[in-house]
């Protein structure tokens, strides 16, 4: 099973500000989730029905619909931030 993975532009935006090697690491963690919407490390968010997973300081916010295979990025960002 595939899952198509959608990313909003305000995502795109802060990755691209975000430095290369760190841009890379990024995008490989969000391609990878196109297989797999429940890597190891992903972790279940308390309160709401998304998932995060670490990509250094950084944290990948994201919610999975399994029913029409899509995983939606919602949020990129540093993780003394992105919690707010």
């Amino acid at each position: 099973m595939r899952y198509e993975v959608i990313i909003s532009k305000s995502v795109r935006k802060t990755i691209k500000r975000l430095p290369v090697a760190t841009t890379s690491r990024i995008w490989d963690s969000i391609d990878a989730l196109e297989m797999n919407p429940r890597p190891h490390g992903a972790i279940k968010l308390q309160g709401i029905a998304a998932y995060r997973i670490r990509v250094g300081d950084l944290r990948i916010i994201y919610e999975i619909h399994d029913k029409q295979l899509i995983v939606v990025v919602a949020e990129v960002g540093n993780r003394r931030d992105i919690y707010r």
